[in-house]
């Protein structure tokens, strides 16, 4: 298909200059055109490249369908479950793409050379080249597949290089007086626009399908009701003869460690940062702020893995040393409260940057007015800005709270491993997408319930964190109406 592609090209842009310098001749006869030369060379363009392209991406994913066709339906394999389909699978598609990439090795000439050298001579040197090096397992359906993936190539570039030519002549002959161009290229355009806004609701959904489904098959395993108001988290990775291996999946305790931590993490952030935004914003000069606000910034600019081994190594120890031993309550390094402490190191330019700008946001007509009725500047920030920002600050802090539910790194090198309903800040609790990550790591039996719990926990995370934005949209909307 990359040979397509490069040609594609080459056929809009010719499109493109041809029909714009034809439109350019028409104006010097003094013809009235609705649309601008422009308008007329991006029809062109959009004329050849769109049609041409989708053609390519209907014909690969019609091969890449007889390709799984022909795997699933092979008389000489009897798939015992969909892994064991989808493994095989796999192994044909990097045995096909190691084969392709010994026929050719111009990557923008690829599908091109892979058709002559097919036509040429086959593929038996490519095979026989390839099974030298390594072992090719289930060689014919990789040759099956090979053949439908050469077809596929042939019929893209043939007929891409038609239906281009062809869309390249018509759209040299469109061009007139009597043809509005300028309506076909923002049609394409508003059109490219809403697909965007599109792509992002139906990935939401795609998301939501995928841990939807997943879920229904881990609660036709484990007791649903036993995994949302179970206190006990004992994953067995042992068969045993009950039902569900004879595990204890209950999510309270993990719902507790991630709320736990992440109330830690908001009640250190969310005050120094909204302190950090309203000096900055209303008291400091421009020359220290111009300095202060990119390097608080530069903390949403480190790695959470650094924060991390900053919890593990540092806070951790320094917190077990100072309270942990000294108190008697262990001497584990891992606890709520060093997770959440780094945590809120974090989120601190979150709600500071955020609420930074929504205050310097607020209208200078507000502070002028309150100045004039002989309000200080500090009765001015509590009791004009701070209410006409509320809405925005609101918002900010429960972006940071998303933040802190989804954070995965800090909590699982800070926080530990074990799940527990304990008050203590000091023990080292497990969250949820601590969770996620053990479960779905290691040589584990995917179809299993102990993994398949992982899109249950996936799930759970994905409707708090919406519960949160729908609470901050309603937060939002109620104090904009009371404050506009």
């Amino acid at each position: 298909m990359n040979s397509l592609i490069v040609f594609n090209l080459i056929v809009s842009v010719f499109a493109f200059f041809v029909c714009r310098a034809k439109a350019s001749r028409l104006r010097e006869k003094h013809t009235l055109l609705v649309a601008s030369n422009t308008h007329w060379g991006w029809y062109g363009f959009l004329n050849v490249f769109i049609p041409t392209l989708v053609l390519g991406v209907l014909i690969h994913y019609v091969g890449i369908y007889f390709i799984n066709s022909g795997i699933r339906s092979s008389t000489a394999l009897e798939f015992a479950s969909h892994a064991e389909y989808l493994l095989v699978k796999e192994n044909v598609n990097a045995s096909v793409i190691l084969i392709l990439d010994e026929i050719s090795q111009i990557r923008f000439l690829s599908s091109f050379i892979v058709i002559i050298s097919y036509l040429i001579s086959g593929i038996e040197p490519a095979l026989l080249a390839v099974q030298s090096g390594t072992t090719i397992e289930h060689l014919d359906l990789v040759v099956l597949a090979l053949k439908t993936k050469i077809m596929a190539l042939t019929a893209t570039l043939v007929l891409g290089v038609v239906i281009a030519l062809m869309q390249a002549q018509r759209s040299i002959n469109t061009v007139s007086a009597n043809y509005n161009a300028r309506e076909k290229v923002e049609f394409v355009i508003i059109s490219l626009l809403g697909l965007s806004s599109l792509i992002a609701v139906l990935t939401t959904v795609g998301i939501v399908i995928s841990l939807l489904s997943e879920t229904i098959n881990f609660a036709m395993m484990h007791s649903i009701v036993d995994f949302l108001f179970g206190t006990v988290w004992n994953p067995q990775f042992t068969s045993g003869e009950v039902e569900g291996y004879g595990s204890d999946l209950g999510i309270l305790p993990l719902l507790w460690g991630t709320l736990y931590i992440s109330f830690v993490a908001l009640a250190f952030s969310v005050p120094i940062g909204l302190y950090s935004a309203i000096y900055l914003s209303e008291y400091a000069s421009d020359r220290f702020r111009s300095i202060a606000k990119p390097v608080l910034e530069l903390l949403a600019g480190i790695p959470t893995i650094v924060y991390g081994l900053f919890a593990l190594l540092t806070v951790g120890p320094l917190l077990r040393d100072s309270f942990t031993q000294p108190l008697g309550l262990g001497s584990n390094s891992d606890s709520v409260l060093a997770a959440g402490l780094v945590m809120g190191i974090m989120l601190i330019p979150f709600v500071s940057s955020l609420s930074d700008d929504i205050i310097n946001a607020v209208p200078q007509t507000l502070r002028d007015g309150s100045y004039g009725l002989g309000a200080t500047q500090s009765e001015t920030v509590k009791n004009v800005i701070i209410p006409a920002a509320l809405p925005g600050i609101i918002g900010a802090v429960l972006l940071a709270a998303s933040r802190a539910i989804g954070e995965t790194m800090i909590v699982v090198l800070g926080a530990g491993a074990a799940a527990k309903l304990s008050l203590n800040p000091l023990e080292g609790m497990a969250t949820i997408t601590a969770k996620i990550v053990n479960q779905l790591t290691g040589d584990t039996e995917f179809e299993s319930p102990e993994t398949l719990v992982a899109f249950a926990l996936g799930l759970s995370l994905f409707v708090i964190t919406l519960c949160l934005n729908v609470l901050a949209l309603y937060i939002v909307r109620k104090y904009r109406e009371e404050y506009e």
